[in-house]
């Protein structure tokens, strides 16, 4: 029988604990992997094209991080979890010297940004929901910073694979306004400029670096701040803005994941990938038909 991962506090730097897959020498290194997007994303990526999980996470959703890996086991492939906040440029150092470790070289053939950990607010507000420079830094160091930090270092320990796709996770918030979600569009913006000239750096070298870009979907997070009856408030309007009349799913955007990560799609590079089903395009509509 394989005996579990070891789940390792963030400045430690593990020993290997789990064996290795039984073909696919691959990983999929994915950041927010415990729940969500990101769970969906490696429960995806292990059944085709079959990679091994490298995932990061906080802690939060320990439940939700069992059962992905139970999943990822029951694909056949190998899994070692690392809890850790991975916005920082030393969880980057630590997270990544774990992998060398555990994989070795030139085995990472996905990179997934999903963390999050933005701060809501106004810039100029005298209330408690003001963006101070400390939630500022904050959001900026988990939804576009932390990128950089680990593309840098994985290039250093020479862990990508030939062919390497890393995808960053963009939202609609890039062309719309919504009040109090000013420094979230900003640090996506941020991202934005990120992929496309990490793409220039790393296009010569064989990889490909992508933006996907999709609408709300429902995560376990998104429950934790909505009650039941504004969440499904929330669906219903996203339903009447979506041309498919209803939401996306995780498992949706995991799947389109897969696609990327094949041969079909390597001429993707520096792109911002519109997955939002059109959830934009009837805003106008709505606001003057109502």
């Amino acid at each position: 029988m394989r005996a579990p991962p070891r789940t390792t506090p963030g400045p430690q730097h593990p020993e290997a604990t789990a064996p290795r897959g039984p073909s696919d020498p691959r990983w999929a290194l994915i950041l927010g992997a415990s729940s969500g997007t990101g769970a969906a994303i490696a429960e995806a990526v292990a059944r085709t094209p079959g990679l091994n999980v490298f995932g990061v996470h906080r802690g939060r959703y320990a439940e939700a991080a069992s059962r992905m890996e139970a999943s990822v086991r029951e694909a056949g492939r190998d899994v070692l979890l690392r809890q850790a906040d991975a916005s920082t440029p030393e969880s980057a150092e630590a997270g990544a010297d774990a992998l060398l470790t555990h994989a070795g070289p030139r085995s990472v053939k996905l990179f997934v940004h999903a963390i999050a950990g933005a701060a809501v607010g106004r810039f100029l507000s005298e209330g408690p929901d003001r963006l101070h420079p400390r939630r500022v830094q904050r959001t900026f160091d988990c939804m576009a910073h932390s990128f950089v930090y680990w593309t840098q270092a994985m290039v250093q320990r020479d862990l990508l694979a030939p062919d390497a796709r890393l995808l960053g996770l963009q939202n609609p918030l890039d062309e719309t306004h919504l009040g109090n979600t000013g420094l979230i569009s900003a640090s996506k913006a941020a991202l934005e400029m990120y992929v496309r000239h990490l793409a220039m750096e790393l296009g010569p070298r064989g990889h490909r670096v992508n933006l996907l870009k999709f609408g709300t979907v429902m995560t376990p997070a998104l429950s934790h701040v909505y009650s039941p009856e504004a969440l499904a408030q929330l669906e219903q309007r996203h339903a009447a803005m979506t041309p498919a009349g209803r939401m996306c799913t995780v498992e949706e955007v995991a799947r389109f994941v897969t696609v990327l990560t094949g041969d079909d799609a390597g001429w993707f590079n520096g792109a911002t990938i519109d997955f939002t089903g059109g959830m934009t395009l009837r805003l106008m509509d709505l606001v003057l038909n109502p």
